[in-house]
């Protein structure tokens, strides 16, 4: 969609976008069933980027310890309780500038993707820049989704990193779409941008093609020792709006509500899966931040009458998918 077009969306009284957005995602979702994702940090901390809202950064002075690579035998144990509590999609992430072919990690990072893909579950990573022939790789060892956001507008986005373009970003997407896998491509609110990067933001997003598979909207959670640590909370009711527009704008996608869920109540969680949010990230940690409870989410889904989604088989055969229209 155009920035035009979704600014009128966004401008619209709550209520009448709300149900603009609620006749989408009921179109396009009729089940009412949300995805349950774990997302693992399998090496923490020590990235040389500085991206000014993490905690990961070697550039900042924050609480998060450097660790190295998780064994593979670590990251099965994780991956199979995720398994056991239901969750159908399991992310692992790396604070790495990227990754390439060749380096003893990349090839540890493979054979451990390679395990975890036949648990059953939807296998998706985030390891900074790719190159085609890493994406070819990661795609051939059972990765179904690569995440990896632009965070906000191509305007605003040299304020908050300047060790990496937006332009970097979208040629990491586009070499994991070309090699057959889906994207996992979403924003943060709350770094200090104005509702008009936000859209613009959105309407990068919604060019895509094809279009992103999940959409993650992520509330900024401050970390201490980071440029962004002072900034204010992001009101829940602008989140649930921006979820609304997402709907609307990318009606085929999941609207992943992710970070940021600590500062919401039930009832603004409920707006958000009202508004069209269909997929959380659930366990008890985000890569370095709170997240709710399995037990305090599992009882929120069922006061909402809302089940879990089943993994999407189709993502194994993404790149039939990824054909230029």
């Amino acid at each position: 969609m155009t920035y035009e077009q979704l600014t009128a969306l966004y401008q619209l009284p709550l209520f009448d976008l709300m149900e603009k957005s609620r006749a989408v995602h009921k179109k396009h979702w009729p089940a009412e069933e949300v995805q349950l994702c774990t997302l693992l940090s399998i090496k923490t901390g020590g990235c040389s980027e500085d991206c000014s809202y993490c905690a990961q950064s070697a550039r900042y002075s924050s609480e998060v310890e450097v660790e190295r690579l998780m064994s593979k035998d670590a990251v099965m144990q994780r991956a199979r309780q995720a398994l056991e509590t239901g969750s159908t999609r399991f992310c692992m992430g790396a604070a790495w500038r990227g990754v390439r072919m060749g380096t003893q990690r990349f090839e540890q990072v493979l054979d451990i993707v390679t395990d975890v893909s036949k648990l059953g579950m939807e296998v998706c990573v985030t390891l900074g820049e790719l190159g085609s022939e890493e994406a070819v790789a990661l795609k051939q060892a059972g990765v179904t989704a690569y995440n990896h956001n632009v965070d906000t507008s191509p305007e605003h986005y040299p304020n908050i990193v300047s060790t990496h373009t937006f332009e970097d970003r979208l040629r990491t997407i586009r070499h994991a779409q070309d090699a057959g896998m889906s994207v996992c491509c979403g924003g943060i609110l709350g770094l200090g941008e104005t509702i008009e990067d936000r859209l613009k933001m959105l309407e990068v997003i919604s060019s895509f093609n094809p279009p992103p598979e999940s959409i993650p909207i992520n509330a900024l959670m401050p970390m201490k020792g980071t440029p962004l640590a002072e900034n204010p909370q992001v009101d829940p009711l602008d989140l649930v709006r921006m979820i609304a527009v997402t709907r609307i704008a990318v009606p085929g996608a999941k609207v992943r509500l992710s970070a940021g869920r600590t500062m919401l109540s039930d009832e603004a969680q409920a707006l958000c899966f009202f508004a069209g949010a269909n997929s959380i990230f659930y366990g008890d940690k985000l890569l370095t931040a709170k997240n709710p409870a399995v037990e305090k989410d599992r009882m929120l889904l069922e006061k909402l009458g809302l089940t879990t989604q089943q993994p999407d088989r189709r993502l194994k055969n993404w790149s039939k998918l990824s054909e230029r229209i």
